[in-house]
């Protein structure tokens, strides 16, 4: 019995009507129809901006955090049932694995650093501040700030869980409500998903919305305050980029598009090293994960002409031990494209890749499981081209399935031509065991490419592979691959927000970015800072220390103690014919006395240093200066965490500029510390 799968629009599931039909791409049967009712996307905007900005900005970043940590438990918890959908699609479970629970992982990646990075606050400052004028009284950063819009991430049908996450989670950091609109061929994946995370309670109302078929007249709606991403077809990509609207208002689009992706062996690898198995493993995993149905698979395998023939022969041993058919059924390593839409595309463009060319594997199919005769199946073929350069067909089709074609080389140099001649990919494989090779390749292929694998025995250890996007790296490419970016660590995030230049005071500046810029004004009193909990700490709390006089027996006694017996802190004679003329203490004999100067030693607040950041040995100190040290309260971050006695904790960065007694400073840097939040 088929279903009509809904849109989530404006607080409410839409659609009863049974529109277009979807059919399970194991067995071709009817499993689900699109909803035929019209969506008002002025509704889903104005939904989006008048409920859900003003519900994401109640949070700050360190809330909408902890919200997403909680969302990816609450889905890890019930992925089985996606998981069971998944198999609907063709998708085996390793293949279910990466788009399941690699989408919930994205999310647990993104509480993580964002949970690590950002403010307690809605406030981004991306200093330093740099000073204006000559007298310190005028002062320029840059603050990162939500963008006030509605983000719409339109994506593709091979990853409906993880293709969503990967950029609801950045977006929703930034307080950026989310539109996503699924590939209609498996949006019934997509919809199970967001029927979980409505039915979770966790995410503020206006947060998500979701579209099942045309995105209508939805493009034409957006500001130059929104913003637009796309995953899919590089067609597709450049019809959406020219929206008359999107031009007219500057809406920012971000496209990740399909790719001619290439794995080359290194000329150096021969038949007996492990690198070659690397290579020939790799390759047969880019072609079978997803039935290759993956932007970042290897279309191009790109190996030395004398190797052409064992790389070949090494291929179809192994993709003739691949057992294709019926995910559920054990055993099974490859399962079906996810439509029939889909297999008669790719037959097409195999024959236009074999005009010219050889078929080394392919053809025959041989299914495993029940009915599965009807379902969009295609088999792993590999196609042999030995004119690369002479050949356009091989660097401008596409085959989006389990295809890809061999061609030869001669030369490091002409392996990189035959590269740039996909005209911009999201990823590169090169598989060499010669530092050097790597050292002259990657640059060169890293200008046509977003990210390059280097694949050596060493690395295979420990390696994602040539096919995985990671939440901590840039995921995107140049060119004919879409010219965007996607994930990269908090990179994503600050795509979703605004930044702007401020210019004003020291003190101004740190009221704008909650962070204590120097030169602004402190607050001093009788009470140390380090004996104020959490709650009562203010940014720009300051204690300026008592002085200390370094003598020649500091430095003997720091060096006893450290090892450090250094030229410049023992050796007279040398030490004048360096550019300081004297000997000098050590560094970071200046840390710890700076340390001794404004510690507060008893029990209190402040739990543990677990850090510096931005440490800097600005000038020499040498026997007889006196120095002594400010301490500033720089920025609070209240993660919300508390210990195993209940009792809660805040990260507290503080400033310190040690002086000597000219007032010059001598040694800059920030200290992290925990501090303990009252007692409930």
């Amino acid at each position: 019995m088929t279903t009509t799968l809904q849109s989530f629009i404006a607080g409410r599931w839409q659609g009863k009507e049974a529109h277009a039909p979807l059919h399970s791409a194991l067995n071709n049967s009817l499993i689900y129809h699109t909803h035929a009712e019209a969506i008002d996307f002025g509704e889903a905007l104005d939904y989006g901006r008048k409920t859900g900005i003003p519900a994401l900005m109640a949070l700050d970043y360190q809330q909408r955090a902890a919200r997403l940590k909680a969302l990816a438990l609450y889905l890890m918890e019930r992925k089985e049932e996606l998981y069971e959908i998944s198999k609907l699609t063709g998708a085996t479970r390793p293949d279910s694995w990466v788009d399941v629970e690699g989408g919930i992982g994205t999310l647990f990646a993104y509480a993580s650093m964002a949970s690590r990075e950002l403010p307690s606050s809605n406030v981004l400052h991306e200093g330093p501040a740099i000073a204006l004028g000559k007298r310190g009284g005028f002062a320029g950063t840059h603050i990162l700030v939500p963008r006030g819009g509605v983000a719409v991430h339109i994506n593709a049908f091979n990853f409906p869980i993880w293709g969503l996450l990967e950029k609801f989670a950045p977006s929703f950091i930034a307080a950026m409500p989310c539109i996503g609109k699924p590939a209609t061929a498996t949006s019934y994946l997509t919809e199970a998903l967001v029927r979980m995370i409505h039915e979770s309670g966790l995410l503020p109302d206006g947060a998500l919305q979701l579209v099942i078929g045309s995105t209508g007249d939805l493009l034409d709606r957006l500001t130059g305050f929104d913003a637009v991403t796309f995953t899919g077809s590089a067609d597709t990509a450049a019809k959406l980029r020219s929206n008359r609207n999107l031009i007219a208002n500057s809406v920012p689009f971000t496209a990740e598009a399909d790719s001619l992706n290439c794995a080359i062996l290194a000329p150096d690898v021969t038949p007996d090293d492990p690198e070659f198995d690397l290579f020939v493993k790799e390759v047969v995993r880019e072609m079978t994960g997803k039935a290759g149905q993956k932007c970042t698979a290897i279309r191009r395998i790109i190996v030395p002409r004398t190797q052409a023939d064992a790389v070949a022969e090494r291929l179809r041993d192994r993709l003739a031990k691949v057992t294709i058919g019926d995910p559920s059924v054990e055993g099974v390593r490859m399962g079906a494209l996810a439509s029939k839409d889909q297999q008669r595309d790719v037959g097409a463009q195999v024959e236009r890749l074999l005009a010219g060319n050889e078929l080394v594997y392919g053809n025959e199919l041989s299914l495993v499981g029940d009915g599965v005769h009807e379902g969009a199946f295609f088999a792993p073929t590999l196609v042999l081209c030995r004119n690369a350069l002479d050949n356009d067909a091989v660097h401008d089709v596409e085959a989006f399935g389990p295809v890809s074609t061999l061609m030869t080389y001669d030369g490091i140099d002409e392996a990189l031509a035959l590269a740039a001649r996909g005209k911009g990919s999201l990823v590169s494989t090169l598989v060499t065991k010669d530092p050097a090779t790597a050292a002259y390749a990657v640059p060169v292929a890293a200008s046509h490419h977003g990210r390059v694998l280097v694949l050596d025995r060493e690395a295979a250890v420990d390696s994602t592979g040539h096919g995985s996007p990671l939440p901590q790296l840039k995921h995107g490419g140049p060119g004919r691959a879409g010219g965007g970016e996607e994930l990269g660590g908090i990179r994503a995030v600050k795509h979703f927000l605004q930044r702007a230049a401020v210019q004003g005071s020291p003190t101004m500046l740190s009221a704008i970015t909650g962070e204590y810029v120097r030169g602004g004004a402190v607050r001093e009193n009788e009470v140390h800072p380090f004996r104020k909990h959490f709650e009562d700490l203010q940014v720009g709390d300051s204690l300026l220390t008592h002085r200390r006089t370094v003598s020649e027996a500091d430095i003997v006694n720091f060096g006893g103690v450290s090892g450090d017996y250094f030229y410049m802190h023992f050796d007279d004679i040398a030490a004048k014919e360096t550019q300081f003329g004297q000997r000098i203490a050590h560094g970071y004999f200046v840390l710890s006395a700076a340390a001794g100067l404004f510690v507060s030693p008893a029990p209190g607040p402040v739990l543990a240093n677990y850090g510096l950041d931005n440490l800097r040995f600005v000038a020499p100190v040498a026997i007889g200066d006196t120095i002594r040290a400010r301490l500033t309260c720089k920025r609070k971050v209240d993660r919300n965490r508390t210990d195993d006695k209940g009792v809660g904790q805040g990260v507290v960065a503080w400033d310190v500029q040690v002086t000597n007694q000219h007032d010059e400073l001598v040694a800059s840097y920030d200290i992290l510390t925990l501090v303990a939040k009252k007692a409930a």
